[in-house]
């Protein structure tokens, strides 16, 4: 591919300006798509960007932008001077050739029992509201105001469906506005039917463990990970098989080798919880290879994938999988105030009906009047500008975080900025025990979590989490020079 005529000759396509995609996404998805299809072979060079936007006789910042992407989630890479190549380490052919039929796990209802749980989850610690817990958001006085606003509209108006029982699946408002979201900002296949509102997260991963076949369900879930993930799946008779996270994201392989036969695999693909890493491109297509292959479920819990402070937001594991695996998870809790209780589930068209059976069973539907506002708040523009201003917000208080970690405890913490989410990870140095700063934090009047109590099997980590996008970036300075005060004074060793 040295000139623009043997580029044409390989692959060649179009700009439709008259789409709703903008230019520079119809460029990525075709690349992404020749990429995928094996047309660009691995360390194929591309064309360069003035030669491409010529070709397709458009700006050189709409090609600048999809390779931009590209780059980002991995499927190609750059030399200095040389140009960009398609990623080299992607498996192939990733593609199921024409025609070939992929394996269908059957969907069945199932019911969890639940036995001891008050002796494992500790049902305080999410609302201590002190910097710096997690999953704690921000409401500007636009948005509040514009909430409150909208809720006195829909309780003025008070429609008839609000006063008896509603659909499970959720408001159909609300369903095509989270449908025309997640197609423009994660790059989501779906359709309306194929969306179920939820309580947030936690519930719609309950509800998969509910309906999930058969009495000996074996899944795999990331090592670290998220503890409420494992305890509920570890509530409804699931065998969890930890597997390991490393710089990568999860290691497929290893947990092909110890769960070959695993039903389903729980994932945070884009910002895997706790570390921070998201999940590499080769990764991603042998993750998915392996569910085709296997008939498994990839449960993909897109958590905060709003904020994302260096480009544009990763693209969803589920926009790839072409053989109906992967159920989608999401929510506005994160997004909006955890007190909304809301949240989504993209389905796989074979278990919509089982997964709505279960939901209807566990409390039969969501609060149609908060739903009607959330559709509101999204249908006339008001969540996209709140997310654009949120982003702005929570990137200007992790970098303060980050300023007063390193100025007041660069030697004890080592910590780097995150490019996506709502908290930082920072790794102790000199043999600090993060449990030890866990507990001196708390007298101090400072909330952190220990990554080590997220380990299973693997070889655990010594590191603070701290949640920076809850709390107003005049606050975190102070707080940092107390949990600073609470390290020196109980975990320095004299």
């Amino acid at each position: 591919m040295k000139s623009r005529q043997s580029w044409a000759e390989l692959y060649s396509f179009s700009v439709d300006r008259t789409a709703e995609a903008p230019v520079f996404r119809q460029i990525y998805l075709e690349l992404r798509s020749a990429i995928l299809s094996g047309a660009l072979r691995p360390a194929a060079k591309l064309p360069s960007t003035r030669d491409l936007a010529a070709q397709l006789g458009v700006s050189r910042t709409a090609v600048v932008s999809a390779f931009e992407q590209l780059l980002a989630e991995g499927y190609a890479f750059g030399r200095k001077g040389a140009g960009t190549y398609v990623a080299s380490d992607l498996p192939e052919p990733f593609a199921a050739p024409h025609g070939r039929k992929t394996r269908t796990a059957p969907a069945a209802a199932g019911v969890a029992s639940f036995h001891g749980l008050g002796d494992f989850v500790d049902v305080t610690t999410q609302n201590d509201e002190r910097p710096f817990n997690l999953g704690r958001t921000l409401l500007d006085a636009r948005s509040a105001e514009l909430w409150r606003k909208l809720t006195a509209r829909t309780l003025r108006s008070f429609e008839r469906h609000h006063l008896g029982y509603g659909d499970p699946r959720g408001l159909l408002e609300l369903r095509k506005s989270v449908c025309d979201y997640l197609r423009a900002a994660r790059g989501v296949r779906c359709e309306v039917d194929q969306i179920v509102i939820t309580a947030g997260t936690q519930q719609a991963v309950d509800i998969v463990a509910r309906v999930m076949p058969g009495p000996d369900k074996e899944v795999w879930i990331e090592d670290p990970g998220y503890t409420l993930t494992r305890l509920t799946l570890a509530a409804s008779g699931a065998k969890v098989c930890a597997i390991p996270v490393d710089q990568h994201g999860v290691n497929v392989t290893e947990g092909i080798r110890r769960a070959p036969k695993a039903r389903a695999v729980f994932i945070t693909a884009s910002h895997q919880f706790p570390t921070g890493v998201p999940l590499s491109m080769a990764r991603r297509l042998e993750l998915l290879a392996w569910a085709r292959e296997s008939g498994a479920w990839i449960i993909e819990d897109d958590y905060a994938s709003e904020f994302r402070y260096g480009g544009r937001p990763l693209a969803s594991l589920q926009g790839l999988d072409e053989a109906g695996r992967v159920i989608y998870v999401g929510t506005l809790n994160k997004a909006l105030f955890p007190g909304l209780r809301l949240g989504y589930a993209v389905l796989p068209h074979p278990l919509v009906r089982n997964f709505v059976a279960a939901r209807y069973l566990i409390d039969r539907q969501p609060s149609s009047l908060c739903q009607s506002v959330a559709a509101a708040f999204m249908e006339e523009g008001h969540f996209a500008a709140h997310i654009r201003r949120m982003r702005e917000v929570y990137r200007r208080q992790r970098d303060t975080m980050v300023a007063a970690l390193r100025r007041r405890l660069g030697d004890h913490l080592s910590v780097e900025p995150p490019d996506q989410g709502m908290h930082l990870v920072a790794y102790t140095r000199r043999g600090l025990s993060d449990v030890k700063i866990e507990r001196a934090a708390r007298d101090h009047g400072v909330t952190v979590r220990a990554m080590s109590r997220h380990y299973i099997e693997a070889p655990a980590q010594s590191a603070l989490m701290l949640g920076f996008s809850g709390y107003p970036q005049q606050t975190i300075a102070p707080a940092v020079a107390r949990l600073a005060r609470a390290i020196a004074t109980d975990c320095v060793p004299d």
